[in-house]
């Protein structure tokens, strides 16, 4: 049993993604030390992305974000939104409202570095080694694409955004690999979703066939989202061309559903992009498949070579242009008038509605509508 308004993280075993726990936030009371600065989580994100955190925390470092006092035990880090509390850094006021990446917990204290109007970076020790995005937390006031109204947005779409759109970028700057379709697995999620409204924003220009697989459950849900050319479940996998050059972009992580593309298409199948681990228990080996073999795909690569200097990548300020571009379409998208709501945001608070929602996610019993938003103590409005 926990206190109500005891400060906490919920932490999760590493081999045994079921197993969790709740731990006193130590982030609550630590004295700071001179460059410094406490921050209380307002309110996070949980989406099938941070299951994929969780399942591919070992191989791509994300345990090692907020590590643990006990090594079996993990943290998984959430996007969203976080106020500064105490702060004895220069340049971070208390009250300024802050968009990043948090333990799924109540409070975070940052080590602020190369502090500027739009931000800063935490320069704990731990993570100088992990990779750069994950460690800047920006100012909203600086934030042009800021609302406080599109808060839940933000907080739900922006991160898997950004990795759609790096797909649908890496994709087209590698020519699709010579393939005529791209086929995306966990259709309904929300970052396959985001792929597949970049590329069909290609079309008439480009002749892919942008293609979902699903579960028969979410097939109406998935056929509703207008951005893909077909959509079938997944038992319905032979009823497509085997002979077609095909990308399979793998957002399940499903070891049988990967196995069952490459053996439909086998030498149709010009590239098989493994992203996601939304089939978290079902993960395996992508070794001795028919066709190429899986190749992860981590969107910060991408991402640090279109900051770069033209010609390989756009700049900053290139790339803020037409990803800022991208996401109003995406707004554009989810406003229309014609379209049915396909997220509605669900809030809540308290340690155990994050466990619920986090065991919901997990086990894939959460509607594919829904965007959980959560915080493990009331919920601080920002100022209008």
């Amino acid at each position: 049993m926990t206190a109500a308004n005891e400060p906490l993280r919920l932490l999760v075993n590493r081999q045994n993604l079921r197993d969790t726990c709740f731990a006193t936030d130590n982030d609550a009371q630590r004295p700071l030390t001179d460059g410094e600065a406490r921050l209380r989580i307002e309110q996070f994100a949980l989406t099938a992305n941070n299951i994929t955190y969780a399942a591919f925390g070992e191989a791509m470092k994300y345990w090692e974000f907020f590590p643990t006092e006990q090594p079996a035990l993990g943290c998984i880090p959430v996007w969203g939104f976080a106020t500064v509390v105490e702060s004895r850094a220069e340049g971070v006021a208390v009250g300024e409202r802050c968009y990043g990446y948090w333990p799924m917990g109540s409070y975070l204290i940052v080590a602020p570095e190369r502090i500027d109007s739009r931000g800063f970076v935490d320069g704990r020790a731990h993570r100088a080694s992990l990779p750069a995005v994950y460690n800047q937390i920006q100012f909203c006031r600086a934030d042009p694409a800021y609302h406080a109204a599109n808060e839940a947005r933000q907080a739900l779409l922006r991160p898997l955004f950004v990795t759609s759109f790096l797909i649908d970028d890496f994709l087209a700057e590698q020519d699709f690999f010579g393939a005529r379709q791209v086929l995306l697995s966990s259709a309904s999620s929300k970052t396959a979703y985001g792929t597949a409204l970049c590329l069909s924003g290609r079309q008439p220009d480009s002749d892919i066939t942008v293609t979902g697989l699903t579960s028969r459950a979410n097939l109406a849900f998935t056929q509703s989202l207008g951005c893909y050319d077909q959509v079938l479940a997944y038992d319905d996998l032979s009823k497509l061309d085997r002979g077609l050059p095909t990308v399979y972009v793998d957002m399940s992580g499903s070891a049988a559903q990967r196995l069952a593309v490459h053996t439909h298409f086998n030498g149709a199948l010009s590239y098989s992009c493994s992203v996601g681990g939304t089939h978290w228990d079902e993960l395996g080996p992508g070794a001795g498949l028919p066709g190429p073999r899986p190749t992860l795909f981590f969107a910060p690569t991408q991402l640090r070579k279109r900051l770069n200097p033209p010609p390989e990548g756009w700049g900053p300020a290139g790339w803020q242009q037409r990803v800022d571009a991208a996401w109003t379409r995406l707004m554009a998208a989810m406003d229309g008038a014609d379209r049915h709501p396909w997220l509605v945001v669900e809030s809540a608070t308290g340690a155990a509605a994050v466990r619920r929602t986090y065991l919901e996610l997990l086990e894939g019993r959460s509607d594919p509508r829904a965007g959980h938003l959560l915080s493990f103590h009331p919920v601080s409005q920002p100022a209008p």
